[in-house]
């Protein structure tokens, strides 16, 4: 532990010299603590700081493994990744405060954290005009421990070679021990559709949540076994992917599924420097499918009938439903898109605000829509992010996060081609398909919202900022 610079000792000194007037005059004798506390404060936040590596390392060990805590009727954390978050984010605080210059000169160059600290801004700014205003500061505190130490701190902790190996086996290790559980609890199920459910407590709430997080990670257990020379690790990282892929196929998810296939896809455009016209021809399909649905109420036709629309236990029969648009759970989401539509059109400017979703969607849903699960006992959201930014947000909130994710796309592809060292190209390819693949579970939910698939999407951004730094060196090193 450092000893107190000399400029702390007179100053300390001179409070404890001016405590006693005050102690002398009112009677009150713990004036002369005071002094002893600030320096006690000091020490602590020193010591604080010195270990914000390791609370950064401990969060990546235990994402895969939090569990959600109800404090509160109204409160819950995620145990204890959320809070570790906080704990990190007072460290950032700090950092900005007290050694600004230690973090690397990067993260404030990167148009990346511009654009990060803008949407926070914009939810900021929301509140004032938030439907529900305590709901949505509540969800800015929230937003801001996970954004900020997770956006910035990668770029002063990955600094090594080491560093990118110990965050890869940190995310991936233990969710591999969650998937080997699942598999074994599963069996005593007989591998059934409707027994994964009870193989994921305490880890994940559900299915969707499981195989997101498990489909997201598996490009990062694919990068590590490409980076291995050694043919005995090379043996057990392969031993290790094929647990994975068979607890993804056992998980049941069609999202995922077709997000992995998605993956495969992003990774040959990422290559082939074809991302950004996939993305922008992407936008415009997607925008000339919205506008002939809305068209003289197109999006009507595909309205559920009430008595058919049910949840299957089998999944061939669960699989049959969904493809002849009778699975209840794609049902329920044109009933809640619908609300949230409408709710868009309402306040486009800045939204109902945010965490307001679920106490106002009911009077603007279609009844049309509306399914036998719609009552929405488990108080879930618009399953679509971009849907749902739009209408707790506004159009701004929504165009600013899009803005974000595209530069970041566009980032990773840039770097993947001019990155030297094959590790942190490889890093920056793995982190655009995450990225991606984040973006596409997302239009069928709202993921970005939970700690494990939103904390891995901010992940992914500070990851890419710190990438931006390495290209900096390598370019120095050069010249």
């Amino acid at each position: 532990m450092s000893a107190i610079p000399q400029r702390y000792s007179w100053t300390l000194i001179g409070l404890q010299l001016i405590s006693v007037l005050p102690a002398i005059i009112l009677q009150q004798w713990w004036w002369l603590m005071l002094p002893t506390c600030l320096l006690l404060s000091w020490k602590f936040a020193e010591i604080y700081l010195q270990q914000t590596a390791q609370l950064f390392w401990w969060w990546l060990w235990v994402l895969p493994l939090s569990t959600e805590l109800a404090i509160t009727d109204s409160l819950s954390l995620d145990f204890p990744g959320e809070p570790l978050l906080i704990l990190l984010t007072g460290a950032v605080l700090l950092l900005l405060i007290t050694r600004r210059f230690s973090l690397p000169v990067p993260v404030y160059q990167s148009n990346l954290l511009v654009l990060v600290l803008l949407h926070l801004f914009w939810i900021g700014i929301t509140i004032l005009f938030s439907r529900e205003p305590i709901l949505s500061l509540k969800y800015l505190l929230a937003k801001c421990w996970y954004v900020l130490p997770l956006v910035i701190l990668p770029s002063a902790f990955l600094q090594r070679f080491r560093h990118w190996q110990q965050m890869a086996l940190a995310l991936c290790i233990p969710m591999l021990l969650v998937v080997v559980q699942s598999i074994l609890r599963h069996a005593a199920h007989g591998f059934s559709f409707e027994g994964i459910k009870d193989t994921l407590n305490p880890f994940f709430r559900n299915h969707v949540n499981y195989s997101g997080m498990l489909v997201c990670l598996l490009p990062i257990g694919i990068g590590i076994y490409l980076l291995t020379d050694e043919q005995r690790k090379k043996r057990k990282l392969g031993i290790a992917l094929v647990i994975a892929i068979l607890g993804l196929i056992l998980a049941y998810s069609r999202g995922a599924w077709v997000v992995a296939i998605a993956g495969l896809f992003v990774y040959w455009l990422i290559k082939r420097k074809w991302l950004m016209h996939a993305l922008v021809m992407s936008s415009i399909v997607i925008s000339l499918a919205l506008t002939w649905l809305l068209q003289e109420n197109r999006f009507l036709q595909y309205r559920p009938d009430f008595t058919t629309t049910i949840f299957h236990t089998d999944f061939t029969d669960h699989m049959a439903a969904t493809l002849a648009l009778k699975d209840v759970s794609n049902a329920e989401r044109f009933y809640r898109w619908t609300a949230g539509v409408a709710m868009a059109a309402e306040e486009p400017l800045t939204g109902f605000g945010p965490n307001s979703f679920y106490l106002h969607y009911k009077p603007y849903a279609a009844q049309l829509f509306r399914t036998w699960v719609s009552n929405n006992p488990d108080h879930s959201t618009v399953h679509n992010y971009y849907l749902l930014l739009a209408l707790e947000q506004g159009l701004p909130g929504l165009l600013v996060f899009l803005i974000i994710l595209f530069v970041a796309l566009y980032r990773a592809q840039y770097l993947f081609h001019r990155l030297q060292t094959r590790l942190y190209s490889y890093a920056a390819m793995i982190a655009g398909v995450m990225l991606s693949m984040i973006a596409l579970l997302n239009t069928m939910s709202d993921l970005i919202e939970t700690d494990k698939i939103g904390g891995l999407f901010w992940l992914c951004i500070g990851v890419i900022i710190a990438l931006e730094g390495k290209l900096q060196e390598e370019r120095t090193t050069i010249a």
